[in-house]
């Protein structure tokens, strides 16, 4: 009984998210024109490396302040829309995580331009995660996988990767963007209804950035070398 009513609360949640409900020293002189002329040159050198060295740390500071504005400073109020939304998508990146992984242990040619954008799959929904889980904390709430075990739009299964493991390795590309882009097309429905009916304005503008970076990625996977012809995500 307790199975039936986890899975009739998950299928409601995801439900709800698809259709939109619940709104809220200066160097002394040189004693000679040579020695002044290499001192000249060292210190060009020198104003080189600065500047370089001053680049670099300039764009990790820009970096890690972009890092940094990411995760909450203040505590975050969030709706039910708002919770079931992340805890749907936090299993959902980390399935698809485990998909990527997946795709690593088999031979290395197979198809390039898949493995190519399954590598930046990985450091967006990384990133990602890490923006979700700190909105989790910043509205002092718990993450619960109630969806474990569950067959939900979008989410790669263990069952997924059994079949995917035993499958020959021609046909593990195929199989892995046909599940990629099932997660990546279902996460983009999910994005739309968290705009709706969340009620963070955080986690709405967070839901906005990725549904883009989905789009994006989706046109990607679509129009890589050799693949299949399907139809957009409207």
């Amino acid at each position: 009984m307790v199975g039936v009513v986890a899975t009739l609360v998950a299928t409601a949640l995801t439900v709800g998210l698809t259709q939109g409900w619940g709104r809220t020293d200066q160097a002394p002189v040189a004693a000679s024109a040579a020695a002044s002329s290499a001192a000249a040159s060292s210190a060009a050198a020198s104003s080189a490396a600065a500047s370089s060295a001053a680049a670099s740390s300039a764009a990790a500071s820009s970096a890690a302040a972009s890092s940094a504005a990411a995760v909450p400073t203040a505590p975050v109020v969030l709706n039910g829309t708002d919770d079931a939304f992340i805890q749907l998508l936090i299993p959902m990146n980390e399935g698809a995580l485990a998909l990527i992984d997946q795709l690593d242990t088999r031979k290395a040619d197979a198809d390039p331009s898949l493995r190519a954008l399954l590598g930046e799959l990985r450091k967006a929904h990384q990133a990602e995660l890490r923006d979700l889980r700190g909105l989790l904390a910043a509205g002092n709430v718990p993450e619960l996988n109630i969806h474990e075990g569950h067959q939900m739009p979008g989410m790669v299964t263990e069952a997924s990767l059994a079949e995917l493991r035993a499958a020959p390795d021609a046909e593990v590309p195929s199989r892995v963007a046909a599940l990629i882009r099932a997660h990546l097309a279902q996460t983009v429905v999910l994005c739309r209804g968290e705009q709706t009916a969340g009620g963070s304005p955080e986690l709405k503008a967070l839901a906005g950035r990725i549904q883009q970076a989905r789009t994006a990625e989706l046109s990607t996977l679509d129009n890589r070398p050799g693949a299949p012809t399907t139809a957009p995500v409207g």
